[in-house]
Formats: structure tokens, C-alpha cells, sequence
């Protein structure tokens, strides 16, 4: 049953935060991580291991500081004070992106990416510290039921309005001329995030009660370790994360791969991201629908195949028009991965756990989200892309029967519950 206070303001909190994804989403096109920003970067160095890390900064920034964030987050009456402030802190550098590449004739090409990269490592960090509280406070205004659902909504306007951004953006690289053409996607993106922020700003979120230790008056302290050596299911769900990271390995060089080897343009370029934009708005509420009916684990599954076939496709692929089927496949696996990951994440602990389990479900996948792209850089600058692929390949198959394992004991726990 929801609680009277989640159902008053459901229809509120359901609108803002659905205009939060949609204007995040829209900057994201502008400036994508996977798109966007490799290609600024390529402008300024060959190394395909720094424009593999594009991605990676911003994934494990995310990750990394939200177990970091429990403990604090654990005592808090109300996400939102908290969500606020740190958000600013993911923003606010895409304004600096736009700053360096309006100075990129003035000031040097090794200048301009020290600049990059350190804006980057702000923007992923502002992101990790807002994570926890940002999936927690959602969590608590949205009923659990429904929760993978209107994330899968949430992220599908997202991609929507970013398909449409993703175009705009390769249609102005190629019509405005350098240097004005990446400062103007960047401010285009910096100003959507800003009413992401105006939106998000508008949840109301009841302050909670906080269970006290009655001893010491404060919060009873969380055993992180005796929550890893219990709790099998959440063990398990954390390796499958990990090893994705590395069949998702592949992924941050389709566009580079593109470029480089099937020299397709930047308008073609723009297409491809919009095919991938598409595919998740398409995705995400089916996914996320099937997930709260019928089963989030299985979800996965179907996500760990389209990641092995994706990248398969990838390799063989050469005409520019059929190079979306990887992209699609792409899309339909990142889905799995994020929204429903996300809500498998929200599943584990007590509200007081939530923070903790939210963190470790993160903060320990983060080391595999720094690696497999630091590591699939490495092989594509050594000995080409296509090693890069095959390395996906083989943890995508070490991944896929670890995540069927897990979906056969999902079902088999259902099953005893009922009897």
C-alpha cells in the first residue's frame, strides 16, 4: 500500500522529475559521453586510450564517491537539500567545456586537454556525490512498485529529447564554424541542465523518521562487511556488474571505430547517436515495465546477450547503414544494465541499508568501470580495434551464465515464497 504522504504528492513529484530526465536528457545530446565529447577530445589528441576514458571518468566518478556518501546520507531526514547543492557540481563544468573550446586557437592543444579531462573528473565526481542521495530520494517519493517503470519513463523522454539534441548537435559541428561549433553544443547542453535543476528542485520530499540507536542517540552503525558475507544474492549481483563492465568494454570506441575505420562523417555520426537515443526511449519503458512484471533479473539476461551480439555485429559490420544494428543492440543492453540495474540496487537492505547497498552496488563496480576502458584503449592503440571486440566478447560470455545463474535462483526464491 502506498503511504498517504508518497500518494499526495505523487502526480507533482511524478511531473518534475520526469522534466528533470527530459532537459538532462536533451544536454546530454548536446554533449554526450559516448559521442560528443570523444570527438572534441579527438580533435586534440590520437590516443584512443585518453578518448576511451571519456566515458570511464564520468561512469566511475559516478560510481565511486556513492559508499562514500552512505554513512551521511543514513542520518538524513530529506534527500533533496543534499541532491541540490552536489547536482551543481555535475553541471556546472559543461559551461567550462564550452569556455575551452571558444580559447582552443588561443591556447594550446595540450593545455586545452589537461583543462578537458580535469573538467571531466569534476563533472563525474559532482556526479558519484549526488548519485546515492538522487536514487534514494526518487526511491522514497515514487512507490516501490512502479519504481522500474517510471525510471524506464524517465530515461525513455530522456533519450528521446537527446536524439533530437544528438542531431542538432552534428548538424551545428559540420554548419558552425571552429571554434564556435563545440562551444555552442556545450552551452546548449549547460543551459538544458540548468532546467534539469529548476525542475528537480521542485520535488516535495517528506522528511523521514530516523531509527536511533536508544544508547548513543544516533544512527546504528551498518557492518558493511557483515552485509557482504551474508547476503549472497546482493554478492552475486555485484560480480555480474563488474564483469559487464568489461563485455560493455567495446562500446566507448563504436564511434572512434566509425571514424577511423569506416570513415563515416560527423552528420552520420549524429545519425548513429540518435539511432542509439531512439533505441533506449523505445527500450526503457518496455524494459522497465517487463521488470516490475514479470522479472528484473531476467531483464539482465536479455541485456547480457545484446551486449555479446552487439559487439559481435560491430566486428563484421561494415556498411554505414547497417553499423546501427550495433548501435541498437547497444541501446536495448545499456537499458538493461542502467535502469534496471539501478532498481535491482534499490531492492537490497532496510531504508536505513538503502544508502549502503546503493553505495556498495556502485562504489565497488567502479575499479572495473576505470580498467576495462583504460584496458580496451590499450589493445586498440597496440593492435587494433578488433582485439578490443574480441576482449568484450569473451567477458560477455563469462558474464552471461553468472547472470542466468542468478535469474534460475531469482525464480526458485519467488517459488518457494509462494508455496
Amino acid at each position: 500500500m502506498i503511504p498517504t504522504t508518497v500518494q499526495k504528492n505523487l502526480r507533482h513529484n511524478l511531473v518534475f522529475n520526469l522534466l528533470d530526465g527530459a532537459f538532462f536528457g536533451f544536454g546530454l545530446g548536446f554533449a554526450s559521453f559516448t559521442t560528443i565529447l570523444p570527438l572534441f577530445v579527438a580533435n586534440l589528441t590520437n590516443s584512443a586510450l585518453l578518448i576511451g576514458l571519456i566515458p570511464a571518468i564520468h561512469n566511475v566518478g559516478w560510481q565511486l564517491p556513492q559508499l562514500l556518501t552512505a554513512g551521511r546520507l543514513g542520518r538524513m531526514e530529506r534527500y533533496k537539500p543534499w541532491v541540490m547543492l552536489m547536482t551543481i557540481n555535475e553541471r556546472l563544468p559543461f559551461l567550462g567545456f564550452a569556455i575551452v573550446a571558444l580559447f582552443l586557437p588561443r591556447i594550446s592543444q595540450h593545455t586545452a586537454l589537461i583543462l578537458t579531462f580535469l573538467l571531466l573528473i569534476w563533472q563525474g565526481l559532482g556526479a558519484g556525490i549526488t548519485a546515492n542521495a538522487w536514487q534514494n530520494m526518487v526511491s522514497k517519493v515514487i512507490p516501490p512498485e512502479g519504481l522500474a517503470t517510471f525510471l524506464g519513463v524517465q530515461t525513455a523522454l530522456s533519450n528521446l529529447l537527446g536524439s533530437i539534441s544528438a542531431i542538432l548537435a552534428g548538424i551545428a559541428l559540420v554548419q558552425i564554424k571552429n571554434p564556435y561549433n563545440y562551444s555552442a553544443v556545450f552551452i546548449a547542453a549547460f543551459i538544458c541542465f540548468v532546467l534539469s535543476w529548476i525542475s528537480i528542485n521542485q520535488t516535495k520530499e517528506v522528511p523521514r523518521k530516523i531509527n536511533l540507536d536508544p544508547f548513543t542517540k544516533t544512527n546504528p552503525k551498518i557492518d558493511i562487511r557483515q552485509i557482504l558475507h551474508k547476503d549472497k544474492a546482493f554478492g552475486s549481483f555485484l560480480l555480474s556488474r563488474f564483469l559487464s563492465q568489461f563485455g560493455m568494454m567495446a562500446f566507448a570506441f563504436y564511434i572512434i571505430y566509425a571514424v577511423k575505420i569506416l570513415k563515416l562523417d560527423n552528420i552520420t555520426i549524429g545519425i548513429l547517436t540518435s539511432v542509439l537515443f531512439i533505441t533506449q526511449t523505445i527500450a526503457n519503458p518496455i524494459l522497465g515495465w517487463l521488470a516490475d512484471k514479470w522479472s528484473r533479473i531476467w531483464i539482465l539476461v536479455v541485456g547480457g546477450f545484446c551486449t555479446l551480439l552487439s559487439v559481435v555485429l560491430a566486428l563484421f559490420i561494415h556498411d554505414k547503414f547497417l553499423f546501427a544494428i550495433p548501435f541498437i543492440l547497444c541501446g536495448i543492453a545499456n537499458t538493461a544494465y542502467w535502469t534496471i540495474g539501478m532498481t535491482i540496487g534499490l531492492e537490497f537492505g532496510t531504508l536505513e541499508e538503502k544508502p549502503t547497498y546503493v553505495g556498495l552496488s556502485n562504489t565497488l563496480v567502479a575499479p572495473a568501470t576505470i580498467v576495462a576502458p583504460l584496458l580496451g584503449g590499450f589493445l586498440a592503440d597496440q593492435f587494433g580495434y578488433p582485439v578490443t571486440f574480441y576482449v568484450s566478447i569473451f567477458f560477455s560470455l563469462v558474464t552471461i551464465p553468472l547472470l542466468i545463474y542468478m535469474a534460475r535462483n531469482s525464480s526458485k526464491q519467488a517459488a518457494s515464497l509462494v508455496e
